[in-house]
């Protein structure tokens, strides 16, 4: 007998409603996790929020758990070929790449409640919350770590912002800029194979290069070779998106001897704004007159005094700004003109294109939460093929005979 997911998240009350319902990740953790190991993480907590379904757990279709039926956009590969875990996991965008090249999930962390909402619309998983507060023991063994720790520390505009409200930034930011060393104590208890990390381009020359310093120190320190390398996100979507990218392999196993490149790069974009546009858009997505000619003044203002700052009119058979997590305020770094009235800002379902989000991706929040979690997320295409130089990289070392 099987059992719809569907019907299994409304018969056990699966719902986010506020951050940190680690309960919720415990039970859809243990539902998607196909070991015995795995489950074992997750079994106590899973029992525990289970008393509340005693009826419920009687019954021989949750006894068994398998099979269930995953009537979500993205189910978990039946056969997977590597393992992986999802930090500061956002709406899933690494997982989607690592997905399709048949990685299995098995441990997500996200802080963001909302976040949380869209990935467990699409994964039918429940991330777990504040990964500061998760303990390294209790994530499962994994192939390779992936993350997109927080950018705003060391992105420049999140600087500027920052020096201006007279605040720290990058490692000084105790609740963002040090988040990596997270990432840093679960390697160093778990030991993946290898790791994939994304973080604004600015990451690299921040305080002078000190604090990429600290980060490749780091990882020197965990007995890790590292690749770091700058890569665009324009060549997989029309988009001007520049990503310092860190891969990393365990030299316990490798011995640092493993033979891994970055992928190259196309010649051309592929794609130009006009092919991610909505043929049909609400009119509620056309500036006002009131916000049009604030930005026009304002434009003027940083030109006349010799500044780049603006606002960005798209060409149609050209790229855009990069998609910031800021769009949702005026949505001026990318402007679609319409002819014989104001221009518009991009839909919630074109900014997802232009992170590379396939059409069945779910966008089950508002407007207004979907642009800030498209404009922090990764190119996911980018990361698809990034990974699969990874995987490439452990399957060919691993089938390489001992000397």
């Amino acid at each position: 007998m099987t059992v719809k997911y569907s019907e299994l998240k409304k018969r056990l009350n699966i719902e986010i409603k506020k951050p940190e319902q680690s309960e919720l990740a415990s039970l859809t953790h243990y539902l998607q996790s196909n070991t015995e190991e795995a489950r074992g993480y997750f079994e106590n907590s899973t029992l525990d929020y289970l008393e509340d379904y005693s009826a419920e757990v009687a019954e021989p279709w949750f006894q068994g758990l398998l099979p269930i039926k995953w009537d979500i956009p993205f189910p978990p590969p039946e056969d997977p070929k590597f393992t992986f875990i999802d930090l500061f996991a956002g709406i899933g965008g690494f997982r989607l790449g690592l997905q399709k090249l048949g990685g299995k999930c098995v441990f997500s962390s996200e802080w963001n409640h909302y976040a949380q909402k869209t990935y467990e619309a699409n994964f039918g998983e429940v991330p777990f919350g504040d990964i500061t507060k998760i303990d390294e023991s209790e994530i499962p063994n994994h192939d390779i770590l992936v993350g997109g720790f927080p950018c705003q520390p060391f992105s420049i505009a999140g600087v500027s912002k920052k020096n201006s409200l007279g605040k720290d930034h990058g490692f000084l930011d105790e609740t963002q800029g040090t988040l990596f060393f997270d990432i840093v104590r679960i390697i160093k208890e778990k030991r993946p194979k290898a790791f994939l990390l994304e973080n604004v381009k600015n990451l690299v020359s921040h305080d002078k290069g000190n604090t990429f310093r600290v980060i490749s120190n780091s990882i020197d320190k965990l007995n890790y070779t590292f690749y770091p390398m700058v890569l665009d996100g324009k060549y997989f979507v029309p988009q001007h998106r520049e990503r310092i990218i860190m891969v990393g392999f365990d030299k316990k196993r490798f011995k640092g001897e493993e033979q891994f490149e970055f992928p190259k790069m196309p010649q051309n974009p592929p794609k130009v704004i006009e092919d991610i546009l909505e043929k049909s858009v609400d009119p509620k997505y056309t500036l006002s007159d009131k916000l049009w000619n604030y930005l026009q003044r304002y434009a003027a203002k940083h030109k006349a005094a010799g500044n780049g700052f603006g606002f960005g009119l798209v060409n149609f058979d050209g790229i855009s700004r990069t998609l910031s997590a800021r769009y949702y305020k005026d949505g001026s770094e990318i402007l679609i003109p319409q002819e014989g009235k104001n221009p518009r800002r991009l839909t919630p379902r074109e900014c997802a294109r232009l992170q590379g989000y396939p059409e069945k991706f779910k966008i089950p929040v508002s407007d207004t939460q979907a642009y800030k979690q498209f404009g922090n997320s990764v190119v996911t295409p980018l990361m698809q093929e990034v990974g699969k130089q990874i995987i490439k990289t452990i399957f060919e070392y691993d089938l390489t005979p001992a000397s």
